[in-house]
């Protein structure tokens, strides 16, 4: 496919544009100069022709060790991946000297280029435009990202631009069928033709980026010592021996009391986004101060979702050098992960080291079988008999001097598992026999690490005949 990347110095709209191909709000936008700092991909469509759009940092000089440095180099890299590039100026603000010391960086890439004079809505805007014949890098197309005006134009730039890579052409549409279960057998919803979703989150500072990166082989996503250095939800495409997978790198999540500043507001916005889309959440701690109260609230933010859940312990290297010193610090990891998060019981708690590499296996691993309990099926065949035994062991208490009848359990949906009882006096049942059944599921079924919802209904056994009315 057409891959475009977006360049221009900071705050020319390249964000904007993005967001306006896309047809989403993806990439985080703010009128401050230097809110894109890692590169995104997106799925870009403008009339009939779709293509791979680049929104990439703003290109700034300064030392390569630097913050700008770093971003400058991810943009660099952008420019290498793609096929052609979006050269963005601001047409209120005029052409400036970066954008004429960055205009030659763009050239010597030796790429087809589309100029774009932005923000220029208006009769003033237009006449504007035509200061980017200056910069040699041919015609200037007017355009407003913000207002959606010169689509037309630039539809026309990229079909001259790319001629045989915009022919029209058709693709067949893949038709989703529902998986149907037999009454008598455990199914699944698992479908491996389709990546899975996986998010990564946890606490400013953690390793997320750094960990993406040791996963992806390469320096995708900008690190640093700096705490806060990802803004955006970042999604990246990746196949982990056989199966795809997109992976997202989020924003770290500092308490709410603590955030003020409105771009971190959006940042972490755009976090619980990333979480409500995957599948698989990652909830990354620095296993040198694991367990703080975000950490908690994290867990409890990912189980009131619904995702399946996998915590990984990261800097694992600094945990002392011997093994058994290692393997009895585990443990006792692994025994305050059940007594904190009884919720969601039996989460794979792995440790790894985003530095060394140490510990991807085992987590890609419990990521893959954790997304298999998530889709897992029971049949209501099944689950009465279970439900039978337990009834018997522990009985429901008695209400006013009745005692709750629980006569038939089935799972109405997996993603998560989520199971419906039917009896009489449900309402009165309480949540600590509630919790008897839950815990009783996850450890009969085999379901650890994922949230199960459970609902009751008051109605006749659907097993007894019907009464004839008189």
């Amino acid at each position: 496919m057409l891959t475009i990347a977006i360049i221009g110095r900071p705050n020319v709209g390249k964000s904007t544009l993005f967001n306006r191909l896309v047809g989403k709000k993806l990439a985080l936008v703010d009128d401050r100069p230097g809110v894109t700092r890692d590169r995104r991909e997106g799925d870009a469509k403008l009339g009939d022709l779709t293509f791979k759009i680049i929104d990439t940092a703003g290109l700034e000089e300064g030392n390569e060790a630097s913050l700008s440095g770093r971003m400058r180099a991810q943009t660099e890299a952008a420019i290498e991946q793609a096929d052609g590039i979006f050269f963005l100026f601001d047409v209120r603000a005029g052409l400036t000297p970066e954008d004429r010391f960055f205009a030659g960086l763009v050239r010597r890439a030796g790429k087809p280029l589309i100029l774009i004079a932005n923000k220029a809505e208006g009769r003033t805007g237009v006449t504007g435009a035509m200061e980017g014949f200056d910069l040699g890098l041919g015609d200037p197309v007017a355009f407003s990202a913000e207002h959606g005006e010169g689509l037309a134009d630039l539809y026309d730039a990229l079909r001259e631009a790319f001629p045989a890579e915009t022919e029209l052409s058709e693709e067949d549409e893949a038709v989703e069928k529902r998986p149907q279960f037999d009454e008598n057998e455990d199914g699944s919803e698992l479908d491996l033709t389709k990546p899975l979703r996986i998010a990564v989150v946890g606490r400013p500072n953690a390793g997320k980026s750094t960990l993406l990166n040791r996963i992806l082989g390469e320096d995708r996503l900008l690190t640093g010592p700096e705490a806060g250095l990802t803004r955006d939800s970042i999604g990246l495409d990746l196949e982990w021996r056989g199966r795809k997978m997109k992976i997202f790198d989020t924003a770290g999540l500092r308490r709410r009391a603590k955030i003020e500043d409105k771009l971190e507001k959006l940042a972490a916005a755009d976090a619980l986004r990333a979480v409500r889309f995957a599948e698989v959440v990652v909830l990354l701690l620095d296993a040198t101060i694991p367990f703080e109260k975000q950490d908690l609230t994290i867990a409890d933010l990912v189980e009131r979702e619904g995702r399946a859940l996998v915590i990984a312990l990261n800097k694992w290297d600094l945990i002392g050098a011997d093994d058994a010193e290692r393997g009895e610090r585990l443990a006792i990891l692994r025994e305050e992960a059940a007594r904190l998060l009884p919720q969601v019981k039996g989460t794979p708690v792995v440790p790894v080291s985003a530095t060394t590499g140490e510990g991807l296996d085992r987590l890609m691993a419990a990521i893959e079988k954790v997304h298999v309990i998530w889709n897992k099926r029971i049949s209501t065949a099944r689950l009465n008999r279970w439900l039978e035994g337990a009834l018997e062991q522990t009985p429901p208490p008695a209400v006013s001097g009745r005692r709750i009848k629980i006569r038939y359990m089935t799972q109405l949906r997996a993603r998560p598992p989520y199971f419906l009882l039917f009896g009489n006096q449900l309402d009165a049942l309480p949540q600590s026999y509630e919790r008897f059944l839950v815990n009783g599921l996850r450890q009969t079924f085999d379901l650890p690490g994922v949230p199960i919802r459970l609902s009751r209904k008051t109605t006749d056994n659907p097993y007894a005949p019907t009464r004839k009315r008189k």
